[in-house]
């Protein structure tokens, strides 16, 4: 498994499992599945509903704590100071576990404008050992901005919506500047149609390879860390199998090339 440093020193797993959206009846299943195809990072959130599972699922797979990535996010309604180191300790009674890897802002919900004093708050639990790295999800540079120069303190991780159609150019250069490592939910745009354009096949025909690792190995060969949700273990083991090989530079251009512009979920300023 390759590892993004992070500007706290921390090493994160590049590639992990998304549980959104997998019922919680299947959870603890598909968590266990993950970690036995070689998986050590799993994402999950508050608002997903499936920490418990998660953490039976980590139980299942019997392995060391020190070798499994955790993540998880604070929800909407739960940010302030208070609520927010609430809802991380509801977090870790769910999951089971006495820290987090990393804790994340969900969204920013600007309508609040509680942002900065729950980033606030996440600073407190790191300083604690709650949340060993601390981050945020869905923020805009305006965001980033506010935090760090109201706190001093820059996020380590900045997971966003992000794939060959919402490449996310000039806020992954922000990160850059800031040494913030971006990570991508919908890594894939949610399949469907991007994994059947004529452009990702003819790249993956070429490559040997499926239109899904493709799409994954474009992000990888970014430095972007991806967290594509699956329930079958055959294809976690495909999503994984994205590491030890390249895209070619024509390949890697004609998927930079897909950029629309288009959002698979909601616009961060007007998510509350």
């Amino acid at each position: 498994m390759t590892r993004l440093r992070l500007n706290d020193g921390r090493e994160i797993p590049q590639v992990g499992l998304g549980v959104f959206q997998v019922p919680s009846e299947d959870t603890a299943r598909v968590v266990s599945e993950a970690l036995a195809a070689g998986y050590r990072h799993v994402d999950t959130a508050s608002a997903y509903g499936n920490e418990r599972e998660v953490g039976q699922g980590l139980r299942d797979a019997g392995l060391p704590r020190d070798e499994v990535w955790v993540t998880t996010k604070v929800w909407n309604n739960e940010h302030g100071r208070d609520s927010t180191r609430a809802a991380c300790e509801r977090s870790l009674r769910l999951l089971g576990l006495e820290h987090l890897d990393l804790y994340l802002i969900h969204w920013p919900a600007p309508a609040q404008d509680l942002y900065v004093e729950t980033w606030e708050a996440l600073i407190e639990l790191r300083d604690e050992g709650l949340a060993r790295s601390i981050g945020v999800s869905n923020f805009h540079a305006e965001h980033l901005n506010r935090v760090i120069e109201a706190t001093g303190v820059t996020p380590a991780v900045n997971q966003i919506e992000l794939h060959p159609r919402l490449a996310q150019a000039e806020l992954r250069a922000r990160h850059a500047e800031f040494d913030i490592a971006t990570e991508a939910w919908s890594p894939l745009a949610k399949g469907g149609d991007l994994l059947d354009d004529p452009v990702v096949r003819g790249v993956a025909e070429a490559a040997g390879r499926t239109p899904a690792q493709v799409v994954l190995r474009w992000h990888v060969q970014l430095g972007n860390g991806v967290i594509p949700k699956s329930v079958r273990p055959e294809r976690m083991r495909e999503n994984l199998d994205v590491l030890d090989w390249e895209l070619s530079p024509e390949g890697m251009g004609a998927i930079e090339g897909l950029e629309r512009g288009g959002r698979t979920g909601p616009h961060p300023d007007g998510f509350d």
